[in-house]
């Protein structure tokens, strides 16, 4: 039986434009692994604007227990990757925690 996600976690962080592909590819690599491992599914969405470019990573949780279980303690508090002082314009300071209302509809 397949478990619904009830939370979401989301990330939030910005780039410059000038580091916005290899921020990518260096989330994509060592970000989102882990989180494939655990999570019932995650998201990495980009969105290029003039002057900086913004990435989200949303995860899914099937209750807030598993969500606790992989961060080790405040599914809030933020895991810095190594790389992120050098390649985001500031470190973000917390995770959102969001209920899922109404769950994805998929075709």
């Amino acid at each position: 039986m397949t478990k619904v996600p009830t939370i979401a976690r989301i990330w939030r962080g910005r780039t410059k434009p000038e580091f916005a592909d290899e921020y990518e590819a260096y989330n994509r690599a060592e970000g989102v692994p882990p989180l494939l491992k655990t999570a019932l599914g995650v998201q990495l969405l980009r969105e290029d604007r003039k002057d900086e470019t913004w990435f989200t990573t949303i995860s899914y949780w099937a209750d807030m227990q598993s969500m606790t279980a992989f961060t080790k303690g405040d599914p809030e508090q933020v895991h810095h990757l190594a790389r992120d002082a050098e390649l985001l314009c500031e470190l973000p300071e917390r995770i959102q925690i969001h209920k899922i209302v109404v769950p994805p509809r998929l075709r």
